[in-house]
């Protein structure tokens, strides 16, 4: 009997040592799923496909019921957003956050990982903007009255919302942004949830080359690039990340942590500025950045996680780079090799 209990012992501790393994290699990166594309694969395919290359996290932009469906069981972590056109709605009353979570996400609550809900997809500064605050508000009142402490509520921003960004300590919210953000990164500071950030160096390369530097753009360079004061950047992400905290810290917020919740560079579609080559460059090195657990010069304590986009080339989105920024072709197979 002591025998088979030192077996079974044995047996256990190589599962729990094989599941802890498997966590750990699927839960630090992510891949931002669109499928605005008529010959994508179906979302079964696609979850398969996550879990083939552990990718341990999603962003998907709108409830998705079949992707949603697919994902029961797969342990991969979700960050689902809220269509534009539905902030208004949420933003309304809490009963109507509530018709919209218990229609869109609670029948999924069970069995699939949801960690993040984003409230709107860059619409501040703009006619949205005034929505968000109170879309977050009635959201956070419907996850806190179920009881599911284990979904943040935040939103996606773009880079435009800083007036000034350069260097990153003279960064500032634009003002047309400025009273929007400050309320909501307040609300973040009190709930304990991240600022969701896309961020995109190649675009900052691709339209001023004379003074962007490549490597500085792909995280290539094998020094500082920019210095900031006592401060040393050696990519430009970094240097963007750390301009989003010197805006919150110049109106008081200084609690908030930052995502990366789409950054990514096209294989095509502008010449020798979009090739497979540096597209590959920068996506491998944006996944050894996600993967170090690393924090940024102005805050080495706070580890910078996040998301590619994306995972695959969209047919049907503008032609030129926007179809080109996927990391595989819609039959599944890659466009480079990344993982």
């Amino acid at each position: 009997m002591a025998l088979v209990n030192v077996i079974l012992m044995l047996l256990a501790f190589t599962f729990v040592h094989h599941q802890v393994t498997i966590t750990e290699a699927r839960l630090d990166v992510g891949v931002c799923y669109g499928m605005i594309g008529d010959n994508l694969p179906s979302p079964a395919a696609v979850v398969q496909l996550y879990r083939r290359y552990k990718i341990g996290k999603m962003r998907l932009f709108d409830p998705n019921p079949a992707t949603l469906a697919a994902l029961r069981g797969s342990g991969i972590e979700v960050t689902l957003g809220t269509k534009n056109q539905d902030l208004q709605t949420i933003a309304s009353s809490v009963g109507a956050a509530k018709t919209w979570f218990d229609t869109n996400v609670r029948p999924f609550m069970s069995d699939v990982k949801i960690t993040y809900l984003t409230a709107g997809d860059e619409v501040v500064p703009g006619d949205l903007a005034q929505y968000v605050l109170p879309a977050m508000r009635n959201l956070q009142s419907v996850v806190n009255s179920y009881g599911y402490t284990g979904v943040g509520i935040t939103t996606v921003v773009a880079t435009s919302n800083l007036g000034t960004s350069y260097p990153p300590s003279s960064s500032k919210f634009s003002d047309a942004a400025r009273a929007d953000m400050v309320g909501i990164i307040k609300f973040l500071s009190s709930n304990g949830s991240p600022l969701m950030i896309n961020a995109y160096p190649y675009f900052a390369y691709a339209s001023d080359p004379a003074n962007v530097r490549l490597d500085y753009a792909q995280f290539s360079a094998t020094g500082p690039v920019v210095r900031d004061g006592s401060l040393s950047y050696s990519n430009l992400l970094d240097a963007v990340v750390d301009a989003f905290y010197w805006a919150m810290e110049k109106e008081g917020v200084t609690g908030v942590n930052l995502v990366v919740s789409e950054s990514g560079w096209p294989s095509a579609g502008n010449g020798d500025f979009t090739t497979p080559g540096l597209a590959q460059t920068y996506n491998r090195n944006l996944v050894k950045r996600f993967r170090a657990n690393a924090g940024t010069p102005k805050h080495p304590d706070r580890s910078l996680g996040g998301f590619i986009f994306a995972m695959f080339n969209e047919n049907q989105k503008p032609a030129g780079t926007e179809q080109n920024f996927g990391l595989f072709y819609p039959a599944g197979t890659p466009v480079y090799t990344v993982f």
